[in-house]
């Protein structure tokens, strides 16, 4: 039988079919710019929500990246949107909960940051990068936020110290890598598109990271931002784990996005967690027991995401 005729999943539809349910709804996701992680992840997700709950449908919609994203949200100009963990962690530290229009539907993926280089090149530490041409993101990416708190952390400074490179485009950054335009590209992330483009190019790819020692001077002034291991094989070509650090990137909604279209999406979500894998190998994260776990407030969690995790027993 195949898996969309399973009785598992003709169960799972009929519950989310329900009176209560089954209400016709339509919500904006915000991405990223072409090319990125975000922009695969929310096609993803839209595409699981619509097997689980076809009456609620996701439409994405390709933004600059988080910071727009944030913007977005602040004017509930999109439901619901993608954001680098940094970035979110800024928005939130700068707002109060009554203040802020922001609230955590889901946790994503765990982005540990770094640079890779071309597998010839000379460079060997982030010190070796210094004065060189670095493809730092998107302008708006989450990912350029993450970069200058690590940087920070071993005092540099991404205007300073190195020539940054700010891309329209985040999928623009393999090219000039490959023709020597650029000596680096930041990034982050298991499955990142960017990273497999630099590392399956002719030649291959090679990664740098913070050093032990600078992740622990970076961690010293900045212990929001969590140690965390990019395992074997997440690229072509890498074949052992890399050490770095970074944040989780978050599925944030519009704090005015009514509870039942929160829970309805939290929900579907939840029972087309191994779907979505399938789909996406980096949203194997996405898990409600990760959402629990890396909340650095309950506050900031949206009522519709907390019954949620509430009723499949997330949160203790």
């Amino acid at each position: 039988m195949s898996k969309s005729g399973s009785p598992v999943l003709c169960l799972l539809l009929a519950v989310l079919a329900s009176p209560a349910l089954a209400q016709e709804a339509t919500l904006t996701l915000g991405t990223a710019t072409t090319g990125g992680g975000f922009e695969v992840y929310g096609d993803a997700l839209a595409r699981t929500i619509a097997d689980l709950d076809p009456e609620l449908v996701v439409r994405t919609r390709k933004t600059a990246g988080s910071m727009e994203n944030l913007e977005l949200l602040a004017t509930d100009a999109v439901d619901m949107a993608l954001v680098q963990g940094e970035a979110a962690h800024e928005a939130f530290a700068a707002r109060s909960r009554e203040d802020s229009n922001l609230r955590v539907v889901a946790a994503m993926y765990p982005t540990a940051g770094m640079f890779v280089v071309r597998a010839d090149s000379p460079y060997q530490s982030i010190d070796d990068l210094r004065g060189h041409a670095v493809a730092f993101g998107a302008r708006s990416s989450g990912l350029v936020t993450l970069a200058r708190y690590v940087l920070d952390g071993i005092g540099l400074d991404i205007d300073r110290d190195f020539v940054p490179i700010m891309l329209d485009r985040a999928g623009d950054g393999p090219a000039l890598l490959r023709d020597g335009r650029v000596a680096a590209l930041w990034g982050g992330g298991s499955g990142w598109p960017v990273f497999i483009a630099a590392m399956a190019a002719p030649g291959g790819g090679r990664f740098i990271a913070p050093s032990p020692d600078q992740i622990m001077r970076i961690r010293s002034k900045y212990p929001f931002l969590q140690r965390q291991t990019l395992p074997p094989n997440a690229y072509p070509g890498q074949t052992s784990a890399i050490e770095s650090v970074g944040s989780w990137s978050l599925v944030l909604a519009r704090k005015t996005l009514p509870s039942g279209l929160a829970y309805r999406f939290c929900r579907a979500l939840h029972l087309g967690a191994t779907r979505f894998a399938e789909r996406l190998p980096q949203a194997q994260d996405t898990k409600i027991e990760n959402t629990a776990m890396v909340l650095e407030s309950r506050e900031w969690l949206h009522p519709g995401a907390m019954r949620c995790l509430e009723e499949y027993g997330a949160m203790r």
